[in-house]
């Protein structure tokens, strides 16, 4: 791999506010709040539509697979836009969007439809604003990626509460209609804020002036050479399994507490937001230790105490111990996420940062599809609580991934004569 040197504006760029990141990072709350909001409601859109497992573990199989289907081309866009603050506006509305729809729906197909559009929105976000920070930071990349992830857990955590207070006084239809709202401000926001934001360095600036079409065919060659790089490799054949585990998790951990335990909304909007909490406080933790420590270090450790700690969940059953330790899940479990991406971003030139991105939550979105749908086949069979000792296997697997990535040779940072590794 190609060893790539700081230049003067790069340093400059690493030390200077973090007001773009906070920005960015609230905008990806708003991406997060309404799949958060969603997972609540979906018991209860379960029991309107007379769902069952399997049906709706199978809602969220379709948006991830959408989101599967799409994150690659998604990526190579992204990298042949400079519009960076434009795309990330347009993302944040196209997200919201699919989730007022499906307020208006009484049939099972269009929660689907509405789903997978969903899915595909979702994925313009991440290839745009992660390799942007990387690019921006890179020698805090850690950290910048992390207090991304850590946007993300807000709204993942704000939005059950929110949600799980409305729904004592409306309908989950009525619900979905305000919670459209902030999605649309905060687009706003970014628009005007970061709406001719770009990313550094242009292509065009290298090459001239050229077509996004001539500028998409040339990141599909390179794409090629992507493939071959061995660190993304591994570090994608581990995300899949521990989003698999995220995926099954975040869809069945609020129906057990509904179904199982007979918590009302507000309370499994409550644990919920514990779960995610504790990612808020781990992600900036992590992402810190991962810049000094290693990335390594920080994803193994991680990831041995979340297969721990799911056993125990497993063992507890529905006694108070369970929801003592859905907070401890959340703090490791989400703890490694940004980790990860900025572990991908240190090993991939920066001008293929959306598409190497875009792979990896490709990648993910086939756990997350495959996880909700393999947890309602073996709850509908063997029990709901079997799910999570499921949970607790995909997060060896992921494990093991780790142990065996390599470590990139240098660094990438910011350069105008990267090559792919």
């Amino acid at each position: 791999m190609t060893a790539l040197v700081l230049s003067p504006a790069s340093a400059q760029a690493a030390k200077k506010s973090f007001r773009e990141v906070w920005l960015i990072a609230i905008g990806h709350s708003l991406t997060h709040w309404y799949p958060a909001t969603f997972y609540l409601l979906l018991p209860l859109i379960g029991n309107e539509l007379g769902l069952s497992y399997v049906e709706i573990g199978s809602v969220l199989t379709v948006q991830a697979t959408a989101g599967a289907i799409s994150n690659i081309p998604g990526g190579l866009i992204v990298d042949s836009v400079p519009r960076k603050g434009l795309l990330m506006a347009i993302a944040l509305f196209w997200v919201g969007a699919p989730y007022l729809l499906m307020g208006f729906t009484h049939q099972y197909w269009t929660l689907l439809t509405c789903a997978a559009l969903v899915g595909i929105g979702n994925n313009i976000w991440h290839p745009t604003a992660i390799p942007l920070l990387a690019q921006n930071f890179p020698e805090r990349r850690g950290l910048a990626v992390s207090i991304h992830g850590m946007g993300g857990n807000v709204g993942d955590a704000i939005a059950p509460l929110v949600a799980g207070s409305l729904l004592t006084f409306m309908s989950w239809r009525n619900v979905v209609v305000v919670n459209l709202l902030p999605g649309v401000v905060m687009a706003c926001v970014i628009l005007v804020s970061l709406g001719r934001m770009e990313a550094r360095p242009r292509e065009a600036d290298k090459s001239g002036a050229c077509s996004i079409g001539q500028m998409v065919g040339r990141k599909l060659r390179d794409f090629g050479r992507l493939l071959r790089n061995r660190t993304l490799v591994f570090l994608c054949a581990s995300s899949i399994f521990r989003s698999m585990a995220q995926g099954a998790l975040m869809t069945f951990l609020p129906v057990f507490l509904a179904r199982q335990m007979g918590y009302s909304p507000v309370w499994v909007g409550a644990v919920m937001a514990g779960l995610q909490i504790a990612g808020f406080a781990a992600a900036p933790i992590a992402g810190h230790l991962s810049d000094t420590m290693g990335r390594r270090q920080i994803i193994v450790g991680s990831m041995t105490t979340s297969f721990v700690v799911l056993l125990f969940m497993a063992i507890a059953g529905d006694s108070p111990w369970f929801v003592m330790f859905v907070a401890v899940l959340g703090f490791f479990l989400f703890a490694v996420r940004a980790v990860l991406q900025a572990w991908l971003l240190d090993a991939t030139p920066p001008e293929m940062g959306g598409s190497s991105i875009g792979l990896l939550f490709a990648i993910q979105a086939l756990g997350s599809a495959s996880g909700p749908l393999i947890g309602g086949l073996i709850a509908d069979r063997y029990g709901i609580m079997m799910v999570f000792y499921f949970l607790a296997a995909t997060i060896v697997v992921a494990n093991l991934f780790v142990f065996v990535t390599p470590m990139p040779a240098a660094r990438f940072a910011p350069s105008t004569d990267s090559e792919v590794p």
